[in-house]
């Protein structure tokens, strides 16, 4: 594919500020939006999907024509519009890209439409990780709302298409005749109730959302007919840097993202990847980093007590008595969460793995006479025992798939014979068998073959110059290397849906550490972590993402820093919650149970503002989520009903009145904790994504709450929100136009230097320098710092120089200077070491903060 890059190369972000785009938001909303967004000091804008989406999305991640900008939005000349408007004030664009999927919506997908009208041999067919064999040569389409017998009298035949409430499914030519039973028959596709794509889906989707079909975008021609709209913005000028959502899903990331890169022209790009503690992206794939939940880890886990959160977790078991799986330990509680998802949620996607192993191990003598149901439970072992979201090319598999995994996983089996089942699977995973009856292929766990990937997806990789044999031999290696790469695929999902969607919502002694790319068994870390991290970022992924909030947080920022504070007073919160406990039990509505209880009360800190609608809909979610008493699809009515009525009685009652008044006192700690992550944040390595509105305090739940439209700029000066408004505003205007300024000293040229406090609270002194010329500091656990008797003579050594406060021009500082001194007017300092020169230019850009 032809090059685009441009010469000379487009600047890379200095930071960057997301905007969720829907039909109450489209482009002409967001260009009236431009002059405010410019003023903090951003380069670009941050879009979230631009293409054509189901009609009526609210977020955009279920495209269904990748050749056009959506037309809800404004369409293309919105775009181009908004671009140009973009452009006069200096900002540039990045676009969020979707390469995982679709949206399985055959009136709007077209080619999705092709195939189930031509079946194997439509023109589109290679578009989709269709299992045709397991579905007898249809696909299911689980749209129904009930068993197909009670849902005859809903299906109709309209020309050539058949319809079911919304729904339209093309028939297959010459079938529109046909009564209506052997119609169904005749068809590439076979209707059923919705509750059977646990078990009997065949194509791969997003996770657990049969909406969402997974594309096969490692198909050089489906690349090509996905990718074609957004490499033309990108030659044309229209945007500058990409967002990948999801790379996870693909069945070889590094292949796909060298294809981008070449096509894009190198374009600043960074990728959803979820890190574990410890876990290193990739060195071989071809972007600058992550979005960066990785640093949102260590963003929050800096500011969360260590010794105040393990005392907070024993608090919680106390309250709430959950048992160890079942919420009293974090990892027994994700490990029983995965067998729950295997088991249930994911039972199609495990049952196409086990037939495919049970393929390959019977073309191979060294492998054969593995019950299926053995294979099947070795697969199942290893699923959950995988550490990380992925294990992927470019890193050890074994690291991923240890010898000890597999020993723990096979002592599932009763028999120690059978348990040999665990070796072959693992064998099959890291390239040690081919599916040729000797020799390994070399590629390990989660690839796709060598080079763009084709030769794990589309079953060839033989040299066709070879003979029959070797033919086999390549047939063979690519089946192994597909298997592996759907593995890989399969544990993302599971990852994502136990830890994320069931583990975080029943393990939940600190809400805040219950978050994308958190640890809440670890929620803390020490200032030396933090450090290593951020050295290690200016190292080796300078231009990587940094978040704080996006619009897939289960909290906002603010939101987990009012909560997080509670790890620095458990005693405190507990005794509350009893209080709480007593007064809602007096009032004939207490919570269902304790578990909920102890989360209700939580999230309404954590949100701070008496709105019960909000607050009930975030609970409601959690407790389905949860999957206790209630899930989506098997929902208790009188449970959920319980949980309702305990917060309008609660929070929303007379209790609520004395969780404000805790909350009050908490309110100098917990604003000192958001302005500490802010200016971290915005001056750590990185590339910082800003999210609509954080500018200024801004506490949202899980989604949709956190998905709303832009909001008009605040009033900085309410009476009623007091100070935070205006400081977080200013702060966030002095870090972005320092950023802005001074790239030099952020970028891949810049530096990064710890710099510790002396003294009886040196711990509580976060601060670092970059470049050598901009200082940041932050009061770290201010709750505990007031109750040890504060700064007590704690110092803090200079850098040589003077050193202008970005936030108060007329402040100097030099040498060593007391902390208390330091944090006199707030509980953060940003300084700029004094040049000749840039004195004057530095007074007029933070003026206007």
């Amino acid at each position: 594919m032809t090059s685009l890059r441009p010469k000379p190369p487009v600047p890379v972000p200095t930071a960057t500020y997301r905007l969720q785009l829907q039909p109450g938001f489209p482009f002409a909303a967001a260009e009236a939006a431009v002059p405010r967004l410019a003023a903090l000091g951003v380069s670009h804008l941050h879009l979230s999907p631009v293409l054509e989406a189901v009609p009526g999305s609210t977020h955009g991640y279920d495209v269904v024509d990748h050749s056009r900008v959506r037309g809800e939005l404004g369409g293309e000349a919105g775009l181009r519009a908004l671009s140009a408007r973009a452009r006069e004030h200096g900002l540039g664009l990045v676009l969020d890209l979707v390469p995982n999927h679709m949206a399985a919506s055959p009136r709007h997908n077209r080619q999705l439409w092709d195939v189930l009208r031509e079946g194997p041999a439509a023109a589109h067919a290679h578009w989709f990780d269709i299992d045709w064999e397991a579905g007898g040569g249809r696909v299911l389409l689980p749209v129904l709302g009930g068993p197909l017998g009670g849902e005859l009298d809903r299906l109709r035949v309209d020309g050539e298409e058949l319809r079911y409430h919304e729904h339209r499914f093309p028939l297959r030519p010459g079938t529109a005749g046909l009564p209506l039973p052997e119609l169904l028959d005749a068809q590439w596709y076979r209707l059923g109730w919705w509750r059977l794509a646990r078990t009997e889906l065949n194509y791969r989707r997003f996770f657990t959302i049969a909406e969402l079909i997974g594309i096969r975008v490692e198909d050089p021609g489906v690349f090509a007919a996905t990718h074609a709209k957004i490499l033309e913005l990108l030659a044309d000028g229209v945007a500058d840097g990409l967002r990948i959502d999801h790379p996870d899903g693909l069945a070889d990331p590094a292949g796909y993202l060298a294809r981008l890169d070449e096509a894009s022209g190198g374009r600043w790009t960074v990728v959803e990847k979820i890190l574990a503690d410890g876990e290193r992206l990739p060195g071989n794939w071809r972007v600058a980093g992550t979005t960066g939940y990785d640093a949102l880890r260590h963003l929050d886990g800096v500011l969360t007590d260590p010794a105040g959160a393990r005392e907070l977790a024993a608090r919680f078991r106390e309250f709430a008595a959950p048992a160890p799986d079942l919420g009293g330990d974090f990892e027994a509680t994700a490990r029983r969460a995965a067998h729950e998802v295997l088991g249930h949620d994911l039972a199609a996607e495990t049952a196409r793995l086990t037939r495919d192993c049970v393929r390959l191990c019977a073309r191979d003598p060294r492998l054969r006479d593995h019950a299926p149901w053995a294979l099947a439970t070795a697969l199942h072992e290893l699923l959950v025992r995988v550490p990380v979201y992925r294990p992927y090319p470019g890193g050890d598999p074994a690291s991923v798939l240890t010898a000890e995994a597999a020993a723990d996983a096979a002592a599932a089996f009763e028999v120690a014979e059978e348990a040999g089942a665990v070796e072959a699977v693992r064998g099959l995973l890291l390239g040690e068998f081919g599916g040729d009856g000797g020799g390994g292929t070399g590629e390990g766990v989660g690839g796709a073959g060598e080079g763009d990937g084709r030769a794990g997806a589309d079953g060839v990789g033989a040299d066709e110059d070879t003979g029959a044999g070797e033919d086999r031999v390549g047939d063979g290696r690519a089946e192994v290397a597909a298997f592996a790469a759907r593995f890989a695929q399969t544990a993302s999902a599971l990852r994502a849906k136990s830890i994320e969607d069931r583990a975080f919502y029943r393990y939940v002694p600190l809400l805040s550490a219950d978050e994308v790319g958190g640890e809440p068994g670890a929620p803390a870390l020490g200032p030396e972590a933090f450090h290593a991290y951020c050295a290690r970022l200016q190292r080796d992924w300078p231009l990587t993402g940094t978040v704080l909030s996006t619009h897939d947080t289960k909290r906002s920022a603010d939101v987990r820093a009012a909560i997080s504070v509670l790890a620095q007073c458990p005693g405190r919160w507990a005794e509350l919650l009893g209080e709480l406990t007593a007064l809602t039990a007096r009032t004939g509505v207490p919570a269902p149970d304790h578990l909920v209880a102890w989360a209700g009360w939580q999230t309404a800190l954590g949100l701070g503002v008496p709105e019960v609608g909000r607050l009930r809909e975030a609970l409601l979610k959690h407790v389905r989520e949860a999957g206790l008493r209630t899930t989506w699809t098997e929902p208790d009515a009188a449970y959920e009903t319980a949980v309702a009525d305990f917060v309008a009685a609660g929070p929303g009652g007379p209790a609520g009145k004395a969780l404000a008044e805790f909350g009050a006192g908490l309110r100098p700690f917990v604003e000192a904790q958001i302005l500490a992550a802010t200016l971290l944040q915005l001056t750590m390595p990185g590339v910082p994504d800003l999210y609509q509105g954080t500018e200024y305090p801004y506490r949202a739940l899980v989604d949709p709450d956190n998905r709303a439209p832009l909001a008009a700029e605040p009033d900085d000066g309410d009476e009623e929100t007091g100070e935070l408004p205006a400081l977080k505003r200013q702060l966030t205007v002095a870090a972005l136009q320092l950023r802005r300024r001074r790239p030099e000293l952020f970028g891949t040229g810049g530096s990064y230097a710890p710099l510790a406090a002396r003294g009886p609270a040196a711990g509580h002194c976060l601060a670092f320098t970059r470049g050598g010329a901009v200082l940041s500091a932050v009061t770290r656990l201010p709750l505990r710092l007031a109750e040890e008797g504060g700064w007590d003579g704690t110092v803090l050594q200079l850098p040589p120089g003077r050193w202008r406060d970005v936030c108060a021009p007329e402040l100097r500082h030099e040498g060593r200077l007391p902390v208390a001194e330091l944090f006199a007017r707030r509980p953060f300092a940003l300084l700029e070491r004094e040049e000749p020169g840039r004195e004057e230019a530095g007074r007029e850009e933070t003026s206007g903060g």
